[in-house]
């Protein structure tokens, strides 16, 4: 039996964004007919990344995709072509989703056979400046622009996954970073800048000798930058990184670098899980759902201020979780979204302590309502005994392989891989 104690009078903390996504569902004709999705799910940030792809065709989000010249004048409005870009800000505002912007390259995964994009600048200093543009059209009206309130810009994404998103050296990439950071922050103090969307550490929890040539390389790359950017006085408002563990090793990830970042001395730095989906290929199923709903309960419970599933697309399996890529209609895993969604509208997280490993619970409450989104990743049915609340009159909703958070009359048991939504 899985004991789940609930105290609605001690409140834990704010209710967290964990259920903000990569890309949003853009269309190969730049339609926004999907986008009401994203509203009905309550999705708070959309991460501008990878939107520049094949998909895209080279028209948005991109630095290249929006300066395309790069000899050209980096001061006249003529020299950068918004136009697509300017549409998807106008679409998500529409949804009423921030734009989550980064600033750099969308991955060229046949890098090996040839890459176009990927490599550093020819000039650190234009390219920064060509960012603060971006910055100031979207923020500040400039070029006739916008005043959107766009909080979060990174920087690069990915530079210690070469060749895929980074031919440079290391130390090119942290010179890149301190010129855009800084000229950024000085134009925009505002807004928050910080990157570098790390590939993920993956073998933190090994040996130095034990673990993969690029594990090694990776965690270096973390390190070394955390000590430039304090040793060169680089702006950092954030540390963004990214995980396609099962929930339970993320987990760990998630503790290794916040005590990593308390050793260089980066405590309260805010970190931001902004590329995760466990279990990829599962799109689709109850399996897959339950993983969904279980990490964001975990990161809820863990660090991270912002978690970006990658990502919105209805039609790059497998990596549109929350898509039939065929019909383009939602699935199992949007509906996770949805569910964590109720209890972000309420508010604030309070006290449940449970028992069982594996069995991932999350409370919220305004004061007057409340709801419990439960995980089971157990792998087997535990009977449930919640106690610290009157469920008599509580309304159950149902996510697995059948239901897509369907009604269910009280029930006293959950299925592995199954995600019940409480409401009472």
């Amino acid at each position: 039996m899985a004991n789940i104690q609930i105290n609605l009078n001690n409140q834990v903390k704010k209710i967290k964004p964990m259920h903000a996504g990569g890309q949003p569902p853009v269309t190969s004709d730049a339609s926004d007919r999907y986008f009401h999705y994203m509203t009905e799910a309550g999705i708070p940030y959309s991460r501008l990344h990878d939107v520049g792809g094949a998909f895209g065709q080279g028209k948005y989000v991109d630095i290249p995709n929006i300066f395309r010249d790069f000899d050209a004048d980096v001061n006249d409005p003529a020299s950068y072509d918004f136009t697509f870009t300017d549409l998807l800000l106008e679409q998500l505002d529409k949804a009423k989703v921030e734009p989550y912007y980064r600033l750099g390259v969308t991955i060229e995964n046949a890098a090996k056979v040839k890459s176009y994009w990927v490599s550093p600048p020819e000039n650190y200093d234009k390219w920064a400046s060509i960012c603060e543009h971006i910055v100031r059209h979207y923020t500040k009206g400039w070029a006739n622009g916008y005043h959107y309130k766009i909080t979060y810009w990174e920087i690069w994404g990915e530079p210690d996954n070469p060749p895929y998103l980074w031919t440079g050296t290391p130390e090119d990439y942290y010179r890149l970073y301190e010129k855009t950071a800084k000229l950024i922050k000085a134009s925009h103090p505002e807004v928050k800048v910080g990157g570098y969307g790390s590939t993920g550490f993956y073998g933190c929890n090994k040996s130095e000798a034990e673990r993969r040539p690029m594990e090694n390389h990776r965690i270096k790359f973390f390190r070394d930058f955390m000590k430039y950017v304090k040793e060169h006085k680089v702006p950092i408002d954030f540390f963004s990184w990214h995980s396609y563990a099962e929930t339970y090793a993320t987990i760990g990830y998630d503790n290794w670098l916040h005590k990593e970042l308390i050793s260089l001395g980066y405590e309260g730095l805010e970190t931001h899980l902004n590329e995760w989906d466990p279990y990829a290929e599962k799109l689709g199923t109850g399996h897959h759902s339950a993983e969904i709903a279980a990490m964001m309960i975990a990161m809820q419970n863990g660090h991270p201020v912002v978690c970006c599933i990658y990502d919105m697309r209805t039609a790059n399996a497998p990596y549109c979780p929350l898509f039939n890529p065929i019909t383009h209609k939602p699935i199992h895993g949007y509906y996770s979204m949805v569910a964590f969604n109720t209890l972000y509208r309420l508010g604030t997280q309070v006290e449940s302590v449970c028992d069982t490993d594996a069995l991932y619970t999350l409370v919220a409450s305004d004061g007057e309502s409340h709801a419990m989104l439960i995980s089971n990743l157990t792998g087997k049915k535990q009977e449930l005994n919640i106690t610290g609340v009157d469920l008599s009159c509580a309304r159950y909703h149902v996510i697995d392989q059948e239901r897509l958070l369907s009604w269910s009359p009280a029930v006293k048991e959950i299925e592995n891989n199954q995600v019940f939504l409480i409401e009472w």
